[in-house]
């Protein structure tokens, strides 16, 4: 996502967790800072992309913070799957004259290189029009409402991707139980209203490999999120708590660093292997 800015013209410094992670940026062209203070001197735009809530309250309140070297008229446009709250508290402890926008994305590292995201965008929506410019290069950018509902959108649609995923984990298992092939499984589930996710994971599922897109601790993550705004707005699920176990348990199993649809291989008590 910060190469697609910086390939846009944009004059851009960066900062990671993992120093090194930074370093092709550095050697395309993007400047180097040693905090997210030093980050956000200055800069008229930061983009914050994290792990979780406390990752985020680390980089942007914590010693050497973005909150330490934002200045009035800066605009912070937070990426991270955070949820709603999160996004909230974050906006009202920032220092005034800050303007804030959430705009968490759909979509894994295809995506992303290819500047073909998803993006959901919360927020004041002349900020949004404003900052165009910085949102168009990584995705297709979908203004939905005031602050916060760009990352309730998230929520959403991550709820669908954990139950479409363990769904699927479940039909392998249940196959496998009644001794049906697994190609003539994957053939007909390929057609079947599951059909998308059965085609992007199918190479995966049949060598065992699981190269991580978008990995399972972080899918884990987010459906925790889920089940959590859930109980606060007062509303009962059942499909989310359900493959929130699903990933909690293979995450706990050791599969956390590997593609997310290595929870099919958990449920069906076969291995999954990084490449």
């Amino acid at each position: 996502m910060a190469a697609r800015l910086l390939h846009a013209g944009h004059e851009l410094t960066v900062w990671n967790r993992t120093a090194a992670r930074a370093e092709p940026l550095v050697e395309a062209g993007a400047a180097l800072a040693a905090t997210p203070a030093e980050a956000a001197g200055g800069a008229e735009v930061v983009v914050t992309m994290l792990a979780d809530p406390r990752a985020l309250e680390s980089v942007v309140f914590g010693a050497g913070g973005v909150a330490y070297g934002a200045t009035p008229g800066m605009t912070l446009i937070e990426m991270s799957t955070v949820g709603p709250d999160t996004v909230r508290t974050l906006a009202a402890h920032l220092p005034k004259g800050i303007d804030v926008l959430d705009a968490p994305v759909l979509g894994s590292v295809p995506a992303a290189t290819d500047g073909t995201l998803k993006l959901f965008v919360g927020g004041e929506e002349a900020v949004f029009e404003r900052l165009r410019p910085v949102l168009d290069p990584m995705g297709v950018a979908r203004y939905l409402g005031p602050l916060g509902a760009g990352a309730a959108m998230k929520l959403v649609a991550n709820s669908t991707l954990g139950a479409l995923m363990c769904g699927l984990a479940e039909a392998l298992a249940l196959a496998d139980a009644l001794g049906l092939e697994q190609g003539a499984v994957l053939d007909i589930l390929a057609e079947s209203p599951i059909g998308t996710t059965v085609k992007s994971k199918r190479q995966h599922i049949e060598s065992g490999v699981y190269t991580p897109n978008f990995s399972l601790s972080l899918a884990a993550k987010d459906l925790r999120l889920v089940t959590e705004a859930a109980e606060q707005a007062g509303v009962e699920l059942r499909l989310s708590p359900a493959a929130r176990s699903w990933l909690e348990r293979a995450d706990a199993a050791g599969l956390g660093d590997l593609d997310y649809s290595a929870v099919i291989a958990d449920v069906r008590g076969r291995p999954a292997s990084a490449p």
